[in-house]
């Protein structure tokens, strides 16, 4: 299994913990090339994909199983769909402000198996992802600020210069 993360943030950095935890071969995609050696040898994706760059995006044509795409703002889909195998499946759950085209035609053509989101799983499905976390030692990688430190962990989420989620230690009972 080939699966394509696309965004290294709070979800994406998550998602690829999950699949290299399953046994899938991982991919990150990121417009950043600056993320590169953050996701092989901190995180140990197999490989990296800069989005914006062609000549990468056209040789990864047509070689994932799936593709998570994690990010929260408005960018294009179809890129990401002809990274899709044959019956591949497209997993949106970032959520960005503005409806993201999705081109239909490439879906049928390509006989992609389907695209579809999710904010969430029921109860048991939550408790069946903790309990695999647990076993495979998946935990978020955090920065714990504290209540004096939150309007510049403000300034510096608007610059995405976070790793990868802030945590805001209210009671100031935990240490950095």
């Amino acid at each position: 299994m080939h699966v394509g993360v696309v965004g290294l943030g709070g979800l994406g950095h998550v998602a690829v913990k999950f699949a290299k935890a399953m046994g899938a071969k991982v991919t990150v995609i990121s417009t950043s090339p600056n993320k590169k050696q953050e996701a092989l040898e901190h995180l140990g994706a197999h490989s990296f994909l800069v989005s914006r760059d062609q000549d990468q995006m056209q040789a990864a044509m047509g070689t994932m199983d799936g593709v998570i795409d994690t990010v929260s703002a408005m960018h294009p889909i179809l890129p990401l769909i002809s990274l899709l195998k044959t019956q591949g499946k497209l997993l949106l759950v970032g959520a960005p402000a503005k409806p993201l085209e999705l081109p239909v035609f490439p879906l049928i053509v390509g006989m992609k198996k389907n695209s579809g989101g999710s904010a969430g799983g029921g109860m048991q499905e939550t408790q069946e992802m903790i309990d695999f976390a647990a076993k495979n030692n998946i935990t978020a990688d955090i920065e714990l600020i504290s209540m004096d430190y939150v309007n510049t962990a403000m300034e510096r989420l608007l610059k995405t210069d976070v790793r990868y989620r802030f945590v805001i230690d209210i009671g100031n009972t935990m240490k950095n």
